[in-house]
């Protein structure tokens, strides 16, 4: 650790143990430890001990210094009191404020509960052999509680309809994109029922649940609250982002029969089929907006982040999701790369430039368990050594792919992406049309193929 880096970690353990004292909470702080997960907020655990020694943990949320957004995170603390008094498991709220000395943003300290919120482990893991079969309807029960909380007091939340909010952020990016398009063509084109207003979690998924051998403890991350159609976080949760490579839809766990039981159960009544359909679509659709949003604030300088930098090439990924769930993905040929073969006319001695990049990544992943313990760090090396992947297979893919994007343009009249979203979305070319949604599937499958082949469930000719 960097002296600057102590320095901060001590002011921030200072900061913690004042509020928190503040709050009527004697305890010292005796170390604090950024967790890996959250592309917006920080999540930091706590180690605390009291007067009588005896050790605790508690767990602080705060927005990035100098970004902070007081008015959302006092809304997660309302809502984390709200739901408590409906049933649902989430940490206790010990206390909360828009800034303070050493944590300097709008911050959010709980209690930490034990329990498991890696996806791969809630999939796998032999601890919770016994419960996974349960884990789909218990999902669907816990939702029908946090959809049946008294809306008193939640006048601070936002209640713009969905479909209109998302557009709105989608348009205010300033970045035409052809997918996006043809999902906001087909949600439009394809209304579903209104449902009295209810809170929405707006984040309900894998990952955001601990679970133990009994079941789920708490639910995580309300920072995405708001009011709206109840049957939007039961859609989010059958995304194909949040199932972790699993083959079921809810969360890679169960099926979307089991989740809508489970709601059903609770709530006394069942959205049907073609309603979750929409919101599942929905939901695809809007976690590719947010990717794109949160890659554009390292693209355009306003956060340098190693992390949203790779979150750019993993819009793709999104994007075939999308077009896969509706079903529009075409399966185009696509062209063969190029092989180091083509290195023999460089001027420059071996290794190649794909080999250079191949060593440097197999050493970064070989070095992750050196960091042991320093799950931040592990995962920043994770990260750098697939962006290192990626980067070997476009210089792989050579000037053949760049050809193929303009072949793919050019048959719908089209000389850039940019040119092909606006017409898609003025109506020019029929969103429906196969070779609207052909053209579409080329850009984004010699994308995919580079950024991470193996999402590509299919094998495409050359």
């Amino acid at each position: 650790m960097t002296g600057e880096s102590a320095s901060a970690s001590t002011d921030l353990d200072r900061g913690v143990q004042d509020v928190l004292a503040s709050a009527g909470i004697r305890v010292t702080v005796t170390g604090t430890r950024r967790l890996t997960a959250g592309a917006s907020r920080e999540t930091y655990l706590i180690d605390l001990l009291d007067a009588d020694g005896t050790v605790g943990r508690a767990v602080l949320r705060r927005d990035p210094p100098g970004r902070g957004d007081p008015a959302r995170m006092h809304a997660e603390a309302v809502c984390l009191r709200a739901v408590s008094e409906s049933g649902v498991r989430v940490p206790r709220v010990w206390c909360s404020g828009d800034d303070s000395p050493g944590i300097d943003a709008p911050f959010l300290i709980v209690e930490h509960v034990s329990g498991e919120t890696l996806p791969r482990k809630l999939q796998h893991g032999p601890a919770l052999a016994a419960v996974r079969p349960n884990l789909a309807a218990e999902f669907g029960r816990i939702l029908a509680r946090v959809h049946r909380t008294p809306l008193a007091g939640m006048e601070i939340l936002d209640d713009t309809p969905a479909l209109e909010a998302l557009e709105s952020t989608f348009r205010n990016l300033g970045l035409p994109n052809p997918t996006v398009e043809l999902g906001l063509r087909w949600l439009r084109a394809t209304p579903v029922p209104a449902r009295p207003m209810t809170l929405v979690h707006g984040d309900f998924r894998v990952g955001n649940l601990i679970v133990d051998a009994d079941g789920v403890q708490a639910v995580l991350d309300w920072e995405l609250s708001h009011l709206g159609n109840p049957v939007e976080d039961l859609g989010w949760l059958c995304v194909p982002a949040w199932r972790f490579g699993g083959g079921q839809p809810v969360g890679g766990l169960g099926t979307r029969e089991t989740l809508l039981d489970g709601y059903e159960s609770e709530a006394g009544w069942r959205p049907s089929d073609d309603e979750l359909r929409w919101w599942e679509i929905f939901g695809t659709l809007k976690w590719l907006v947010l990717s794109i949003f949160q890659s554009q604030r390292h693209l355009s300088g306003e956060e340098h982040s190693l992390e949203l930098a790779a979150i750019g090439r993993r819009v793709c990924e999104f994007e075939y999701d999308l077009l896969e769930s509706l079903g529009m993905l075409v399966d185009v040929p696509l062209p063969e790369s190029e092989s180091d073969s083509a290195a023999s006319e460089s001027p420059y001695r071996g290794p190649t430039l794909t080999e250079i990049l191949a060593l440097v990544s197999e050493a970064i992943t070989d070095a992750r368990p050196l960091l042991d313990g320093d799950l931040q760090q592990q995962y920043q090396l994770r990260i750098a050594a697939n962006l290192l992947r990626i980067a070997e297979r476009e210089v792989l893919a050579g000037s053949t792919a760049a050809t193929a994007l303009t072949d793919a343009l050019h048959s719908v009249g089209c000389e850039s992406e940019h040119q092909l979203a606006q017409r898609v979305q003025s109506g020019e070319l029929d969103w429906s049309a196969a070779g609207t949604q052909r053209a579409v599937s080329s850009t984004v499958l010699l994308r995919l193929r580079v950024s991470n082949p193996g999402r590509i469930r299919y094998r495409t000719t050359s």
